[in-house]
């Protein structure tokens, strides 16, 4: 009977304190250590613990690691992987395919996150996805959260390095992520160098929105610019990004009984959305042109946009900073606010993830709200 191969994750404590961790390798009978070079250090605080927590994760990675190329090496599965495979090359053409068939900026992200792998690890060209192990991985995570710094990949002088936002560290290791997960798909790899290894988590940003008074304030007052007056109204009753209300056309406007519907595709996401919009949006959109024509015309770059809504927003006397994609969130507060729930708000917003328009009940708890007026009012005496 042919003998099996067993491999355990084991622990030896050193005289300096700290406890090395190493795999235990048995195969036909013969023993071998293998050194992980990874340590365990006395837990005299939180981070001790914490430490040794990722510590011991990423030592269970790569024993799923090593286990599963024993499997595959005694099964005969070997030959269905493509392991020797140019990671480097790989990602390059997965992001190059992206070029034009999503946003430019997240396709900016993939590059960014290239030029940050590049710093990290000089030899990256020459690295197959044999390269990239745990540990590898753990490496180019721990580099995001200390060593990485916004344009990094900007060579010219600059008086200050400025350390990369949770959100970019989040967006980085999300495209590796997505890289990694595309090899598995692919049988590039057989085993996931994830496992083990958490991400980064999101900051939550301030969602800066408006009243429904306010809404009819700014209605009421005179922008230097009607058609951006008349765009961003339209967003705060659709939701739309302003990216997808520049790009509308005549030919994406429809009737459908009594109510006027948009059909268009998310500039973001690429996905095809079906709208329905209120009386008040559909009187917005105006005279009817021809099916190729644009509805709203002469809105300029985001930044001029943003400081003409600046101004009319100040000119009504209302005291935030507003930008046009704060309608998209006045439009997701407003429905909540109206009783909508939260599914079909999701739906009107064309979110991918029902936790993206959970944000937006946090900004606007009723049972938050109903909870604090339960407080007397003559709770310090009359």
């Amino acid at each position: 009977m042919k003998d099996r191969t067993s491999i355990t994750l084991r622990q030896r404590e050193l005289p300096s304190g700290n406890t090395t961790l190493y795999l235990d390798i048995v195969c036909n009978g013969r023993r071998k250590t293998e050194s992980l070079k990874l340590f365990l250090v006395p837990e005299n605080t939180r981070s001790d613990k914490q430490k040794n927590k990722e510590t011991m994760k990423l030592a269970e990675a790569i024993l799923a690691k090593r286990i599963v190329e024993v499997q595959n090496k005694e099964f005969g599965f070997k030959q269905d992987y493509a392991e020797d495979t140019n990671f480097y090359d790989y990602y390059v053409a997965i992001t190059e395919k992206r070029l034009g068939t999503e946003s430019r900026g997240n396709w900016g992200n993939w590059r960014s996150c290239l030029k940050h792998m590049e710093k990290y690890d000089p030899k990256i060209k020459t690295r197959t996805f044999t390269d990239i192990t745990p540990k590898w991985i753990q490496g180019f995570k721990d580099y995001l959260e200390k060593d990485a710094y916004a344009w990094g990949c900007d060579y010219r002088e600059r008086i200050k390095d400025h350390p990369l936002s949770r959100n970019s560290k989040l967006s980085y290791f999300n495209k590796l992520k997505a890289c990694i997960n595309q090899a598995l798909e692919e049988r590039i790899i057989s085993f996931n160098p994830l496992l083990g290894i958490e991400g980064f988590k999101a900051q939550e940003g301030t969602r800066m929105y408006l009243t429904i008074d306010e809404v009819r304030t700014l209605a009421q007052t005179e922008c230097e610019y009607p058609n951006i007056k008349r765009a961003f109204l339209f967003s705060c009753l659709t939701g739309l990004r302003r990216s997808d209300v520049i790009r509308l056309t005549w030919s994406d406007i429809q009737k459908q009984g009594e109510y006027t519907r948009i059909i268009f595709k998310q500039k973001k996401t690429g996905g095809q959305e079906y709208l329905d919009i209120s009386p008040q949006a559909a009187e917005l959109l105006g005279t009817r042109g021809k099916p190729n024509e644009q509805v709203f015309t002469d809105i300029h770059s985001p930044s001029c946009t943003n400081e003409a809504i600046k101004r009319w927003v100040l000119r009504a006397g209302i005291n935030k900073e507003i930008t046009f994609h704060c309608a998209r969130h006045t439009f997701a507060v407003m429905m909540l606010d109206l009783g909508t729930d939260i599914y079909t708000v999701s739906k009107l917003l064309g979110h991918r993830e029902l936790s993206t328009t959970q944000i937006y009940a946090k900004v606007l708890d009723k049972n938050k709200q109903a909870a604090v007026s339960l407080i007397p009012d003559d709770i310090f005496g009359k």
